[in-house]
């Protein structure tokens, strides 16, 4: 399928797939939307509940490595330990991760962008002092962890593209791997993503969306 490399609205880079009329992060800024959704309303919500040594993130949909990326830096400011597991069925290549400018936007040396990419898949590594991180080559529905994540970044295509990744099915998979506690954040907003979380036990709240988009969901598994 075709990808683009495209400049959203705040500077920062994300792909867009022309076909599906899909962008892997919001055209309204990639680096603004990571920050709001992952970061602020994930990351940063939870530390203030718990601090658990490590802090165990599960992303669904590793993609550009945005989100990693920034949770690295914030894992590094913080002195958190992270570790965090990246999930990924269709890679990006070598020469869309060099378009990528998020370490110029962040104001971030480059090494640790491309450690996250060229590391071996399936291989724990520790990327920086507090933060280490497995890349699985792996489906969505193939996930069968228990009991393992904090915290689970949920990014993946939205339903327009790809409903089968926001059903009871798939949310019951986060449910279950998700620790008592733990939290799952995304940037949609739909009612039946909604109605689909709640379905397998999840207490869902919206909450104010990033830039260009007026609610989003939390979800946590008490």
């Amino acid at each position: 399928m075709k990808r683009e490399i495209i400049i959203t609205d705040d500077g920062s880079t994300t792909i867009h797939l022309p076909d599906l009329d899909e962008q892997y992060h919001s055209k309204h800024g990639a680096i603004q939307e990571a920050y709001h959704v992952f970061i602020k309303t994930g990351l940063e919500y939870f530390l203030k509940q718990l601090q658990p040594k490590p802090l165990k993130i599960l992303e669904i949909g590793f993609g550009t490595g945005l989100n990693a990326f920034i949770t690295l830096l914030e894992a590094d400011k913080n002195k958190v330990p992270i570790s965090f597991t990246g999930v990924e069925a269709y890679p990006i290549s070598s020469s869309e991760i060099e378009k990528l400018n998020y370490p110029l936007q962040l104001n971030s040396p480059d090494e640790y962008f491309k450690k996250l990419h060229k590391s071996e898949w399936e291989k724990q590594i520790n990327i920086s002092t507090h933060f280490s991180f497995l890349k699985r080559k792996q489906f969505f529905l193939e996930i069968n962890d228990i009991n393992n994540f904090h915290l689970i970044y949920f990014d993946a295509f939205g339903a327009r593209v790809q409903p089968e990744l926001w059903t009871e099915h798939i949310f019951k998979k986060m449910y279950i791997a998700l620790k008592k506690g733990g939290v799952l954040v995304t940037y949609s907003a739909k009612g039946s993503v909604r109605r689909a979380m709640q379905a397998v036990g999840f207490v869902v709240e919206r909450l104010p969306g990033p830039p260009g988009k007026r609610e989003m969901l939390r979800a946590s598994k008490i």
